[in-house]
């Protein structure tokens, strides 16, 4: 006789997934924030300059959400769907706002 197949929680894989996409948009956000000269991020590593700075609040805002989503998410099951198409949006929205020809529409 077959045991029933466990369910696998998706939970954490999701939340990684999804805090990458924060990540990304929170760069794109700080960039265009920053050329449009509402918001000067201060060096993190003085020969890199403030782009030091842009990533470090990118880097730090992906592992705070991480943290949040993965312990509200871990350890369940979570419909995929919504968060892949909400993880595609941010990432592509936070990489055309890096883009220098976005900028200028400023």
């Amino acid at each position: 006789m077959r045991e029933p197949a466990a369910t696998v929680s998706n939970g954490a894989a999701l939340a990684a997934f999804m805090a990458a996409a924060v990540g990304a948009f929170t760069l794109g956000v700080v960039v265009i924030l920053n050329e449009a000269g509402l918001l000067t991020m201060p060096a993190a590593y003085a020969p890199a300059g403030g782009v030091s700075g842009r990533t470090t609040a990118a880097v730090v805002t992906w592992l705070l959400s991480w943290v949040v989503l993965h312990r509200r998410w871990s350890g369940r099951e979570i419909e995929g769907r919504r968060i892949r198409a909400l993880t595609y949006a941010l990432i592509t929205l936070g990489v055309v706002l890096n883009l220098p020809p976005v900028w200028k529409l400023l």
